[in-house]
């Protein structure tokens, strides 16, 4: 597991990165003839890795229920990203790493209820849920810097 959360600790980095580059304006613009902005796929990944590896795993997540309901899957952004959301967004990029690392390391994640994507992978147990958040970080990652493209 140790790669799979080199992995992770790096997207989260380029996340980061990217909230601290743009404006809270940026961040939530919608580019015509798409559906989303950069902070909605920034939400929507830190907010699905907790239903992934914990929710599934029978583990309470860190997030509010009000805060997985915006940007979980289905979700599309309702209206702007407030310049304090955007501040619990990053710090839950930073703190879910560590404290899913801790956990993991210290046998918490003891049950898994077995999942299958709306991409089709069959996530069995929590291993698969930690390998599974990494392609789907990467997947928005691409969504990301496609919406760069008509930021101003």
């Amino acid at each position: 597991m140790n790669e799979a959360f080199k992995v992770w600790e790096t997207s989260r980095k380029v996340y980061v990165k990217i909230l601290e580059s743009y404006s809270l304006e940026q961040l939530n613009f919608i580019p015509e003839g798409l559906s989303n902005n950069i902070i909605w796929n920034i939400g929507h990944i830190a907010v699905v890795q907790q239903a992934l590896v914990y929710k599934l795993s029978g583990l309470p997540m860190m997030v509010s229920d009000e805060l997985f309901d915006k940007y979980k899957n289905g979700s599309l952004p309702s209206s702007n990203t407030s310049s304090e959301e955007v501040a619990i967004i990053k710090q839950l990029l930073v703190e879910a790493i560590e404290k899913t690392k801790k956990d993991y390391a210290n046998g918490l994640f003891t049950t898994y209820n077995e999942f299958t994507t709306t991409t089709g992978f069959n996530l069995a147990n929590v291993e698969d849920a930690i390998n599974f958040n990494n392609f789907h970080e990467g997947t928005h990652l691409g969504f990301i810097l496609k919406i760069k493209k008509f930021v101003l």
